[in-house]
């Protein structure tokens, strides 16, 4: 998909835009517009009441609904977060995950040296203080992770948390939000306490953990599980696991990949079923290879290529995701058969809350920043906003 037609809007200009339908993150609306006013939402009004004199941008067929917020994004436009970690990556990265919808992500970096960690904090600093406002923190996944779970991530990177790598984690939630994927079994008591005190939102992936070491990070704080079913401990008769503890927990949310891939269609249909309303989060996972021609990539100098849909390091293991957020839509929607509009807020209002921005972000609502997407019948994206700054897309 490419991307044309850029405009800006004088932040003073009030107008509407119109489609066939408008999803607002709780109804559904016929015949009615969505008012903006610079970088913010006004309102939902219907066609026959705005004023005579407000600008309306009529879309015609398509839905428009919330941008969606994508917590885990390794790369785009043939990049790699950990590969070149600086601020003009992240603007390439951005630019890609928008032509799919999504107007906000959490750039994350897997499991590398404590070099490439530091650097990434750099440039999602640099990129936020240069107002990208698409950049909404950092998803640090790893290195402190069950070596029998690393998945993709390479073995030479994972490492026990101390109290070194602590502190210096406390200090970068200073300056933005952070989001850190361990192993809660790797951990010592406290320790999951100590980073949940101070801001980090705790999650845990990659893990073998019992039901029991799962709850007991629960209680000191865990806030959800990354990629719910890959790289954890499953259901089985008489042992909960991760699965089982992150399904019954209340509190906590739950990122998964919905890409007809990494999670049988069935099991999304049953984790959305089991997992509390509002806790479940679509996330890509995806990598450099989305919004590119290019099918390979190179990570740890291995190289990792696009095969059939997914893709595939020199192990034969899955290494991420090839899907942009709207094809995860699309793929919850279609294939586990969950209403649309619960499809739309698992993609921007659950994900919102889960990063304490659901005043402002994953709703078409009075005073909410207006991140927007508009698509298609066949879930192909034709036009962003982010932050009342429009793109139009097409194929």
């Amino acid at each position: 998909m490419t991307t044309h037609n850029v405009s800006t809007n004088d932040s003073s200009e009030r107008y509407a835009i119109t489609a066939a339908q408008l999803f607002d993150g709780s109804s559904w609306y016929f015949q009615h517009a969505l008012v903006i006013e610079g970088a913010e939402i006004v309102g939902v009004e219907p066609l026959d009441e705005l004023p005579p004199d407000l600008s309306v941008h009529d879309f015609g067929q398509g839905i428009i609904a919330p941008g969606f917020i994508d917590l885990q994004v390794n790369g785009g436009g043939g990049i790699l977060f950990n590969n070149e970690p600086t601020s003009a990556t992240l603007e390439t990265m951005v630019a890609a995950h928008r032509t799919t919808g999504t107007t906000a992500m959490m750039p994350t970096l897997v499991s590398d040296r404590q070099e490439t960690y530091e650097q990434g904090i750099h440039a999602i600093g640099e990129a936020m203080a240069n107002d990208n406002q698409s950049v909404l923190g950092l998803h640090i996944e790893g290195p402190f992770l069950a070596p029998i779970k690393r998945g993709a991530h390479r073995a030479k990177m994972i490492r026990e948390i101390d109290q070194q790598a602590i502190d210096w984690l406390v200090e970068c939630t200073s300056l933005m939000p952070i989001i850190l994927t361990l192993a809660p079994e790797q951990c010592k008591p406290g320790q999951i306490e100590q980073l949940t005190n101070a801001g980090i939102m705790v999650c845990a992936g990659h893990t073998e953990a019992s039901a029991q070491q799962t709850r007991a990070a629960l209680a000191e704080g865990l806030r959800g599980f990354t990629h719910l079913f890959n790289a954890m401990s499953p259901v089985t008769a008489r042992e909960p696991g991760v699965v089982g503890a992150a399904l019954e927990d209340r509190e906590s949310w739950a990122g998964i990949i919905a890409d007809g891939h990494h999670v049988d269609p069935v099991n999304l249909a049953l984790a959305h079923r089991a997992k509390a309303p509002g806790k479940l989060c679509l996330v890509t996972d995806a990598m450099a290879t989305v919004g590119t021609a290019n099918k390979s990539f190179t990570i740890y100098k291995e190289t990792i290529t696009e095969q059939n849909g997914t893709l595939i390091n020199a192990e034969g293991k899955l290494a991420g995701s090839a899907i942009g957020m709207i094809q995860a839509v699309n793929v919850a929607h279609h294939s586990a058969g969950i209403e649309l509009g619960e499809c739309l807020n698992m993609a921007s209002r659950y994900p919102a809350a889960f990063l304490n921005r659901d005043k402002q972000l994953g709703q078409l609502a009075a005073g909410f920043r207006a991140d927007i997407v508009h698509f298609d019948d066949d879930f192909r994206v034709h036009n962003t906003w982010v932050a009342g700054s429009h793109i139009a897309h097409s194929a």
